[in-house]
């Protein structure tokens, strides 16, 4: 794979983690207006859904993944259980409803990140992606390591209190499925051949697992307490992460899933940032060690990538140095 292909990769995978902490506000917010987690989580997955229905009928590549998609699971070529990853982004979207009024965006992002680096690691080593087994080397998992402690660094005035302790388990939970989600979507990509198509199984199947919960919901606690608001960008979650799993669905294959993993998370770090900075709400914190986690992030996600190309330099420097020294060009 070309050195280009893999960077504009990353940069993707890190856009696309902008776009999820944009979304986290969102549905933060969405969810205190409607004092319901599950109804924020519902109304975003379902317009990302009304979204993608209107759309990929609509192309011919759509069209062309939805028959291949059908051949596929008739053939046994892809399995069912591969088609349910948008189950684990429904919970991810659902604790952003839940969670994130009170947590912030920062605090979030650091249980998003400690579960996800570690699940992102198990999830390679066992081959669930399209990209195969990748082997936890000593660089990948440093930049696990240090992600968790950028985002520690960022975030870790707030994790003195019991309560966000506490919340932050729901997210916690969410990074861990993350993981295994963008690795069955990365199969749903690669079968059908189509972007769009993945991407339409992976909110079908999370708008279906939301319906349920919010039926349960509604049986056990009524109506939610909050009207639906008028301000139309507290419905933009949807659209948002149709480009978010549109984009992990595309270059999972070329990162892998620790890597797609780590370059999202330095977006959402980043973008956390940004949101706190220039769009401050009650629960953001922004100061120094804030922006030493973010730039910290960022020094992960290049020992994660940059790592095993390192090592091939350095090995080939190395190599060429011997041969030198043997035709006695090295006295050069």
């Amino acid at each position: 794979m070309s050195t280009g292909r893999r960077a504009g990769a990353v940069g993707l995978a890190a856009f696309a983690g902008v776009a999820v902490a944009t979304q986290s506000r969102i549905n933060g917010e969405l969810g205190g207006r409607l004092g319901d987690g599950v109804a924020a989580a519902v109304v975003s997955f379902g317009s990302g859904l009304l979204l993608l229905i209107l759309l990929v009928p609509a192309t011919a590549g759509g069209r062309r993944g939805l028959a291949t998609l059908r051949t596929a699971l008739a053939r046994g070529t892809l399995r069912p259980w591969q088609c349910l990853g948008g189950a684990c982004g429904a919970f991810l979207v659902f604790t952003q409803g839940a969670t994130v009024g009170t947590l912030g965006v920062a605090v979030f992002t650091v249980a998003i990140v400690a579960g996800q680096s570690a699940s992102s690691l198990a999830v390679d080593r066992a081959g669930i992606g399209p990209s195969g087994r990748q082997p936890v080397t000593a660089a990948r998992l440093a930049g696990a390591v240090l992600t968790v402690a950028a985002v520690l660094l960022a975030v870790g005035d707030r994790l003195g209190e019991p309560a966000t302790l506490g919340l932050a388990l729901l997210p916690l939970l969410a990074g861990v499925a993350v993981a295994w989600q963008q690795a069955v979507n990365g199969w749903v990509r690669v079968v059908t051949g189509s972007t769009l198509t993945a991407t339409l199984v992976n909110f079908a199947v999370g708008t279906t697992v939301l319906l349920a919960a919010f039926a349960v919901s509604l049986a056990l606690r009524g109506l939610p307490t909050g009207g639906l608001p008028t301000e139309p960008w507290l419905y933009l979650g949807g659209p948002i992460g149709v480009t978010f799993i549109a984009v992990a669905a595309a270059v999972v294959r070329l990162t892998g899933v620790l890597l797609l993993g780590l370059a999202t998370v330095a977006g959402q770090v980043v973008g956390a940032l940004l949101l706190d900075v220039l769009l401050p709400s009650a629960a953001s914190q922004p100061d120094v060690t804030t922006l030493l986690g973010a730039v910290l992030t960022l020094v992960a996600v290049a020992v994660a990538a940059l790592g095993g190309r390192f090592r091939a330099w350095s090995s080939g420097i190395r190599s060429g140095t011997a041969r030198r020294g043997r035709t006695g060009g090295g006295g050069r």
